[in-house]
């Protein structure tokens, strides 16, 4: 669902790298949904109305600094879209009932999901299908997830719970196995909204060798039993190292680099089955 624009109204954003979460100036979305002409005023109403109720959503909404109308960078209250799609469904407006029913609709789907955990990769599946994806390239993108998955589990039974401790054991499996950090790699694949997902934009062999990278760290942690983040750090950068000198090997027989800069930003738009170059830098 696209937050950004609703009927042609820009809603100020901002991205928070640290949490990898778009933040929605409120007071936007309000204007939009509503057409109030005071919509500063609506949304204190519209709060007290769910604080009495004892909604958390609003308690939780913070501010951010974005630029006003008349050009001053002013504080603003934001919201996530998880919080923001709640607020939407207190909004009594004609405009807000499509969220409404996409909300209904995909809490419907989640509950048949948990009846039937088959149900989401499916539906997965389809989504990449409907980009334009190949089916090919579609069952090493779930056969990643579910790498990444396992391994994620396993951080979580070794101690390694922290979102920013995540990332920066992936970073360090893929510095070994590329030579690049994540965000280094979508640097070079010339990735400029935050949010997209660099695996989304990788090519056939970088998912095997992401794979590859991600399942020997996780066979490294089980041999050594790391525990903490410290001896995880270490099994990361050796399983990364894996995939890398696989990777270095590859390139050396074929005489051709695994990393390249194509990428699939176009897919969406005309559904291609081929990878689309971005620029040369």
């Amino acid at each position: 669902m696209n937050l950004i624009l609703f009927q042609d109204r820009k809603v100020r954003r901002a991205w928070n790298d640290q949490e990898q979460k778009w933040y929605f100036a409120v007071v936007d979305v309000i204007a939009v949904l509503t057409d109030s002409i005071n919509p500063q005023v609506y949304w204190r109403v519209l709060k007290k109305r769910l604080l009495a109720e004892g909604n958390e959503t609003v308690t939780n909404c913070n501010e951010l600094k974005m630029e006003a109308q008349d050009g001053k960078m002013r504080a603003t209250v934001v919201a996530n879209a998880e919080q923001l799609l709640r607020l939407i469904q207190s909004i009594p407006s004609p405009k807000a009932e499509p969220f409404k029913s996409w909300l209904a609709r995909v809490g419907y789907e989640r509950l048949e999901e948990i009846e039937d955990p088959e149900l989401a990769t499916k539906r997965t599946r389809e989504l990449y299908r409907q980009k334009g994806y190949s089916d090919a390239w579609i069952e090493k993108r779930m056969r990643g997830i579910a790498v990444r998955d396992e391994l994620t589990d396993e951080w979580k039974k070794r101690g390694v719970k922290d979102r920013k401790e995540y990332s920066i054991l992936t970073a360090e499996i893929s510095k070994a196995a590329f030579g690049m950090t994540p965000s280094e790699y979508r640097d070079f694949k010339d990735l400029e909204t935050p949010g997209d997902n660099l695996r989304d934009h990788m090519t056939d062999l970088e998912l095997i060798f992401t794979m590859l990278g991600e399942a020997s760290t996780t066979e490294i942690a089980r041999k050594k039993d790391a525990q903490g983040f410290r001896e995880n750090k270490k099994a990361a950068k050796a399983g990364g190292a894996v995939a890398g000198k696989a990777r270095l090997d590859l390139e050396k027989k074929t005489g051709r680099k695994v990393s390249t800069r194509e990428n699939y930003k176009e897919l969406p738009e005309g559904k291609r089955r081929a990878i689309k170059r971005g620029p040369k830098k």
